[in-house]
Order: structure tokens, then sequence, then C-alpha cells
């Protein structure tokens, strides 16, 4: 009998060790880690973080696992949801957007919640890293159209990758990483509502609570939980109930052959990842220029359809929420216009009530360039065009933003941004032993160890 998706996914899992991983795998894995540890401690510092890290302090829990970026300890599921939270809280983390949009690293706190509780090593971790985005970026492929253009979130699909990431690191065998699957992916289906029109808290949480999902489908699967083993191309399945075509072997062509997470991005500004390209195009103009906000009269942004329909409808140029800036692309290109740059700070409450860069807001417009349909996703295209209050027009185009794997971000720039992020709670020295000890990851014994680095 032909075996099932999932029972060929949880077979590459079980069978997958750190000697079968690329150099460029490992170091792919290292950056991405780094990278979202330092969005952790940035997101640690959000009204939505210290929601839920007081919620978890009233419930109580087991204090098995580190919470980055504060002093709780709590159990393993309730870890991952608040650890998921704190990466994915100022939606800094990296991004893969093919048909379906995605941020693998929102899967982590399956791998390091896990570890931490189960004594793992740094090189599981690197292993179950890998997995991670092997999976989610695969299964970003495999919808035509996405189920972004259904009307449901990503998230949808993250319920079906977190139960192996976390079953990897539970040591399950391909039998119970099976049963994970069926059991998460049962019940996480996440509407589109969640970043349409006005956005709310939720928009950072969906995720996180389908990779809390994974891990507690995980543990029921250890002890013999059973969940529906054809969850993907069964009756009434993935594949028959949602989306209107699939191709199953983006899902399991050559695993373990193949290393996507080489091809994923980082993000150079926390927003919506459709914004980046423009932004960066932006940029480039105003810091060549030296253009000041009242030179400009007009910012045409030729785009695509999704990013004009996602980020820049009527209610995207009224700004009441730091979730609803960062996915406007209006606030995001006038913030970056005032300030010359687009860090977490333009995104406080001072900055969302700065009067230079509400002015500018409306001098912002989303134009619809068809040409540009053909080339997404392996193009993020975006054309810009400043009309200045003397009469001058400047334009600059931009195939794919910064932080891109064809324009990766540096050394220095990815050490940057983890010490904005990481300020007020690392000082520099901790800073740096954070660094050292992420790119030395494969000799580290036990991840516990890693994760008393984040903590307060």
């Amino acid at each position: 009998m032909q075996k099932t998706i999932s029972q060929q996914w949880a077979e590459y899992a079980v069978n997958l060790t750190f000697e079968d991983l690329s150099a460029e795998a490992i170091s792919a894995a290292k950056m991405f880690i780094y990278d979202s540890f330092g969005c952790a401690l940035g997101g640690s510092k959000t009204e939505d973080f210290h929601i839920l890290e007081a919620v978890f302090g009233e419930i109580g829990g087991r204090g098995e696992c580190s919470v980055i970026g504060s002093n709780l300890k709590t159990d393993v599921r309730s870890a991952s949801l608040i650890n998921g939270l704190a990466i994915r809280a100022l939606d800094y983390n990296d991004v893969y957007w093919k048909q379906d949009p995605s941020h693998p690293s929102d899967l982590l706190p399956a791998a390091f919640c896990v570890g931490e509780r189960e004594k793992k090593s740094g090189k599981d971790f690197l292993v179950a890293t890998v997995i991670a985005y092997e999976l989610e970026m695969r299964i970003m492929e495999a919808a035509f159209p996405g189920v972004r253009e259904i009307g449901l979130h990503h998230a949808t699909l993250t319920q079906f990758v977190s139960p192996v990431v976390a079953g990897k690191m539970l040591n399950l065998t391909a039998e119970q990483i099976t049963n994970a699957i069926g059991i998460s992916g049962s019940h996480n289906t996440t509407l589109g509502a969640v970043t349409a029109g006005k956005l709310t808290m939720m928009k950072n949480t969906v995720d996180p609570m389908a990779t809390e999902s994974g891990v507690f489908a995980a543990l029921l699967a250890a002890k013999a939980y059973a969940g529906t083993t054809p969850i993907f191309e069964g009756r009434e399945g993935l594949f028959e109930v949602i989306g209107d075509k699939w191709k199953p072997e983006v899902l399991t062509e050559n695993l373990g052959k193949t290393f996507k997470i080489v091809d994923c991005s980082i993000k150079p500004f926390p927003c919506e990842a459709l914004t980046h390209a423009p932004i960066s195009a932006v940029l480039d103009l105003v810091l060549e220029y030296d253009l000041q906000p009242e030179q400009i009269e007009t910012i045409e942004i030729h785009t695509l359809k999704r990013a004009a329909e996602i980020l820049a409808d009527e209610k995207k140029y009224i700004i009441d929420s730091r979730e609803t800036a960062d996915h406007s692309l209006p606030y995001c290109i006038a913030a970056a216009v005032v300030r010359r740059k687009l860090t977490p700070n333009e995104f406080n409450k001072e900055s969302l009530a700065d009067a230079q860069i509400l002015e500018t807001v409306p001098k912002v417009k989303a134009v619809l360039e068809p040409s540009f349909e053909s080339r997404f996703p392996a193009e993020q295209p975006c054309k810009i065009v400043i009309k200045l209050t003397n009469g001058e027009t400047l334009e600059n185009e931009r195939a794919y933003p910064k932080g891109d794997p064809r324009d990766q971000l540096s050394t220095a720039e990815l050490k940057q941004k983890f010490s904005i992020l990481a300020e007020d709670i690392l000082d520099e020295s901790q800073k740096e032993t954070v660094y050292q000890t992420v790119y030395n990851l494969e000799n580290v014994a036990e991840i516990g160890d890693l994760m008393k680095l984040l903590v307060k």
C-alpha cells in the first residue's frame, strides 16, 4: 500500500541526522535561529506578550521551559505559545512567500521548548530547525491557488508541520509522528479575517497557536493517541476541502536531499513582507537624493495586486494600532521617508502619532501593475515614482527586497538588528555571548544552556 504524505513526512523526520545536513543548511539554520531569538527579545516588550505572560503566570504550569525576555518558566505547551508570540509579535521574523506566505521561524518553539524539556543538544536543535523550514516551505508551495487566495490564513498550514518538529525532539517513531500530524491537522483552520481590514493582536497569535497545537499533538501521540493518517489526501482531507488544486509531489519529492532553508529570507524591516521591496526602493531614493518629506508631493508604489489589496485598502490609511501600521503600505513608506529607516521604534505609540509621518501617509498611493503578476513569486517587483513639489520626478525599481537570499543581510547588519531588538534586556557582552553560542550550536550539549542566555 502506498504511504500517505504524513507517513512520508514522519519517516523523513525520524531518519534525518545532523550528518545529513549540508554546510549551507547548517549555516542558514544558525542565521535564522539567531535572528528569531532577536525578534523574540524585541517581541517580549510588547503589550500582547505581557498579556500572555500575565495569563500564564496566573495559570501556573510546570516550570520546565524558559520564556525569552522574561523570568517566567512554564510548561512546554504554554512556552511554545508565548515564545512563538514573542518571535512573531513585531512582524520582524523571517518570511517565505510562494503560493502562500509563511514565517517558518514561527515553528522554532516546537524545537527549542521541547528540546529544553527533553535536554536535547544543539545538533538536535539544528536538525529540527531544518525540518521545520523544509516542510513549512514545501507546504507553502503546494496549493494552487494558495489558501490565502481563498480567504484562509497560512496558520492553517503551519498546523501540519509543527507536530513533526515537536515529534522529532520527542524522539517519536514514524507512526507516532504520523498520528501527531493527524491530531493537529484536524482542528486549526484559520480565517483570513485576522489580516483583513483592521488588524488586532490575533495577527501575531494564530501561527504560535498552530505551533502550540503541534506540540500538544506530539505529546498526545507519544502516549499512543491516534490521529487521522490520510489527513492530506484522504476523503474530506486537506486537498479535498481546502483550495482548488494541489501539487502533492511538492510535499515529498527529494525529501532529505534538498534543503529549502537556504531559500528563505530575513526581514530587514518589522512589517508585512510585501512592503519590503517598496520600502527598500524608496529608501534608495531618499538617501541618494537626501529627500525631505516636505519636498515630496506624491509617492506612487506600482506593485502586485495582492500587495495593494492586503496593504493599501482604505483601512490601511487609518493608523490606529501597531498591527495595522505594520500591514499598512502607506504608513511604512511614510515612516521610512520621515525617519530614513524603519525599525521597531517607528511602530511605537509616539511614532504612530507623529504628525509628520501621518501627514505623509496620504501622499502614498498603490498602483496595480499587471505586468508584475507573472514575475511573482520568483520576484517581488515594484516600481517607485516620487513626484516632487518642484515638478521633478524620481523613479526606482526593485525585483526583490533587502534580506532576500539574493541580497542577504551581512553579519554586521544581522548583529545590528539583534542588538536593537535586545536593547534593555541584554548588555553588549551578553549579546555577543548569544551570537557566539548560536554560531557554535553544534557544540552545545543542552539547549537549556542556550535558553538561559535569553531570559531576564
